[in-house]
């Protein structure tokens, strides 16, 4: 008889956990969408700032893939992310012509800045993009660069190009890493690299900015939301609730407040409504 009073209150134990969504109820069980990014969001510790609040905002828990922004869009175009937030404009047009997008919009934009050691070698301080690398192919002088298909690596590319110079030989360095990591690799070299500011401000290290405020170096990032046309598993609704989110005032508000009073200056400048720089 005990057995069977004890088995009775086993099965009324699992109906109620079914009925009630099992163990995984609660906040274990909060939607989760999958954000590719680039390594300036990560390395800077914007992401750190904004994801939380997020998640308090929409319920909607957040995994982060932290890659150049070539990968995050090819993992966007695999099906495999939901939302991109990344700053390589030729390459996400590429991406939003195939047809599997939702919007495309404006989120920030900061700036590239070309960093070296102080004592500047090729002599590039205060000249101008294509004629600071010109001196620095010149000078045969250390030049690290990502050489990871991310949108740093991208408009570095553009800067070899307007300068007429196809870069290699032993002092053009390639790492393969982000953005934080490649600081780091110049610094203990002695090279020159191009970041964008954010990440140099926010890394410990000698390198100085040497070139700044050319209009070629200017970096903007979007917020594109993927689709079911890139794969089944996309979920449109976290893409949009992100991309609605991001944009929202409050956001904009931290996006724009990031980093003032570590470093004097906002590493992020917010941009949500404004005219579009790249078309």
């Amino acid at each position: 008889m005990v057995g069977q009073i004890r088995t009775a209150l086993v099965a009324v134990a699992l109906l109620l956990l079914v009925g009630c969504g099992g163990p995984a109820a609660g906040p274990s069980a909060e939607r989760s969408l999958i954000l590719a990014t680039t390594t300036s969001t990560q390395d800077s510790g914007l992401l750190d700032a904004l994801l939380p609040a997020f998640t308090a905002d929409t319920g909607w828990g957040v995994k982060t893939v932290a890659v150049g922004s070539g990968q995050a869009i090819e993992l966007g175009r695999r099906g495999e992310a939901d939302v991109l937030l990344v700053h390589s404009p030729a390459a996400e047009e590429a991406l939003v012509a195939e047809g599997a997008t939702g919007q495309r919009r404006l989120v920030m934009h900061n700036d590239f800045v070309l960093v070296g050691p102080a004592s500047d070698p090729a002599g590039v301080r205060g000249a101008g993009a294509a004629e600071a690398m010109t001196r620095i192919a010149g000078a045969g002088t250390v030049f690290v660069s990502r050489g990871d298909d991310s949108g740093t690596d991208a408009r570095e590319d553009q800067l070899w190009e307007s300068a007429g110079i196809a870069p290699g030989g032993s002092w053009y360095q390639e790492t393969g890493q982000g953005m934080g990591a490649t600081l780091r690799i110049a610094d203990e070299n002695g090279g020159y690299t191009l970041s964008d500011r954010a990440t140099w401000l926010s890394q410990p290290g000698s390198l100085v900015v040497l070139g700044e405020g050319d209009p070629g170096l200017l970096n903007v990032y979007h917020v594109i939301e993927m689709t079911t046309g890139a794969g089944d598993r996309v979920q449109p609704e976290g893409a949009a609730a992100f991309a609605d989110w991001i944009l929202d005032a409050p956001a904009q508000q931290m996006i724009g407040d990031f980093g003032r009073a570590e470093y004097g200056q906002p590493l992020f400048v917010p941009d949500a409504g404004k005219p579009d720089p790249t078309g």
